[in-house]
């Protein structure tokens, strides 16, 4: 017996067992996955650095810009305030330079999902 009967056989009566009945989602479309503009080679690469936790800097740097905008706009206290906008300012400025570095702007893919880009961005 190989190795694909023996799981073959596990399905089987799992599914006799009920095992698979009320399964969360049951019935209703798999999600969408987030991975469509992403080349197929690179899917599986990007999957295993996002269940790990794992960003790309870009990514990372552009969660701190959201968070340091948030704490801007509800911050009440005028040093601290100024104190996040400075920060903010370090944060766009090292981002900015990073995309000059990577020139991502001269990227064909990037200019044809510039909008797309810049709306999940938040620009």
């Amino acid at each position: 017996m190989d190795f694909t009967s023996i799981v073959e056989e596990k399905i089987k009566q799992s599914i006799r067992n009920g095992d698979f009945d009320n399964l969360p989602g049951k019935g209703k479309p798999l999600p969408k996955d987030d991975m469509d503009h992403v080349p197929a080679d690179l899917r599986n690469s990007y999957k295993i650095l996002k269940n790990a936790n794992m960003i790309p800097e870009e990514m990372q740097l552009k969660k701190e810009i959201v968070s340091l905008e948030e704490l801007i706009d509800c911050c009440r206290n005028p040093e601290e305030k100024e104190i996040y906008k400075q920060r903010l300012s370090e944060k766009q400025l090292r981002f900015q330079l990073m995309m000059e570095q990577r020139k991502i702007k001269s990227s064909g893919a990037f200019n044809r999902y510039r909008s797309q880009i810049n709306k999940r961005m938040g620009f």
